[in-house]
């Protein structure tokens, strides 16, 4: 995780209003019945999530991210500063965790002022910040750093087992059990925060695009924690692309088909596994790959997202996807027509 060169070429201003308070279901609707707009060569088309297939033919490849979301947010207490929310982002190999603190008692702001050999006290277990991670500085804005090594002792699986809820900030409504935090194709834990993209997807709608001949094949990405400030890259994250995902990617691009990822981390996952002569070949381990306009994908020819926010670096992925113009056009269409935000919020395609 470093700080981004580049800014975000899309600029708009995203009303307060337009966050998403809770899940679909919460306000009355299937998870495939958000709203979805489609932007592409033919312009701007709005509809619901359920109708993806009718924008999609018969020869693209969706991939897709099987992480599982894990209970990552337990309520804490510092030797220094008193009450807490910890943000456990991701295991390291040697058994520290990557942590970020937040204040107490919804999420809603970062802690910058930790310092080394501060002790976080959770039920049963005890971290200790270490250092920086990835280093010091990491904060682009220079007020600090958000995310921390930590050693651990004690039983930490049991606090989190115990007292562990999915990560979740002040702009929700309510706090939501961990299923609302999984998709369709969730089935092997390991992400901090939902891989949100794929929320929406239904046994209905899958049934809807392989019925229609478009291919559907897995990849894994265990995410780390999405709050990101203004400028500042993705944290690196495990990640696995397996043979049979690699192969099909290749006959797909092969065979003049769409590779459409399933949100951000879908991306960067195929574009970690991209050989120098252009193949998509098996890899797994830790990537630090950011996709950016200057940095642009070589696999990947179409999005499904939700709505990132303004100066953020997953804009540039998009950009990098989607093209400056197409991705500006697409975001004026959703601020005026009032699409909803963060991991609850509404869908787009974007095809370029």
């Amino acid at each position: 995780m470093s700080a981004l060169r580049e800014v975000p070429g899309v600029v708009f201003e995203r009303p307060v209003s337009a966050f998403a308070p809770s899940p679909a279901e919460a306000r009355g609707l299937e998870r495939d019945q958000v709203r979805l707009l489609v932007a592409g060569r033919e312009g701007v088309r709005h509809g619901r999530f359920a109708e993806i297939a009718d924008h999609l033919r018969a020869g693209d490849l969706v991939v897709v991210n099987d992480s599982a979301t894990v209970a990552g947010q337990l309520d804490a207490r510092s030797d220094v500063r008193g009450r807490l929310v910890l943000h456990l982002a991701a295991p390291l190999d040697d058994g520290a965790w990557v942590v970020e603190l937040r204040s107490a008692p919804d999420a809603a702001e970062p802690v910058l002022d930790g310092r080394p050999g501060e002790r976080v006290l959770v039920p049963g277990a005890e971290l200790r910040l270490e250092a920086a991670y990835p280093h010091e500085g990491s904060s682009p804005t220079g007020s600090g750093n958000r995310l921390w090594r930590a050693s651990v002792t004690g039983d930490l699986d049991a606090a989190v087992a115990g007292h562990g809820r999915a990560i979740a900030y002040g702009y929700l409504d309510s706090r939501y059990p961990l299923s609302a935090y999984q998709s369709v194709f969730s089935r092997r834990p390991g992400s901090a925060e939902m891989a949100s993209a794929a929320r929406p997807f239904t046994q209905a709608v899958v049934t809807d695009l392989v019925s229609r001949g478009v291919a559907i094949a897995p990849i894994t990405l265990h995410t780390g924690v999405s709050s990101q400030e203004a400028g500042e890259g993705p944290q690196p994250e495990r990640y696995e692309v397996g043979e049979a995902t690699a192969r099909l990617t290749n006959a797909v691009r092969a065979g003049g088909g769409r590779v459409v990822a399933v949100g951000t981390t879908v991306t960067r996952a195929l574009e970690s596994s991209v050989a120098d002569d252009g193949r998509v070949i098996a890899s797994r381990g830790w990537t630090e790959r950011v996709v950016t306009p200057d940095h642009p994908p070589r696999v990947v020819t179409g999005l499904v997202t939700g709505w990132h926010d303004p100066q953020a670096s997953h804009l540039l992925l998009v950009e990098a996807v989607a093209g400056r113009a197409l991705a500006q056009t697409a975001y004026d269409a959703a601020v005026a027509q009032g699409y909803l935000w963060h991991e609850f919020g509404d869908s787009a395609l974007l095809l370029p």
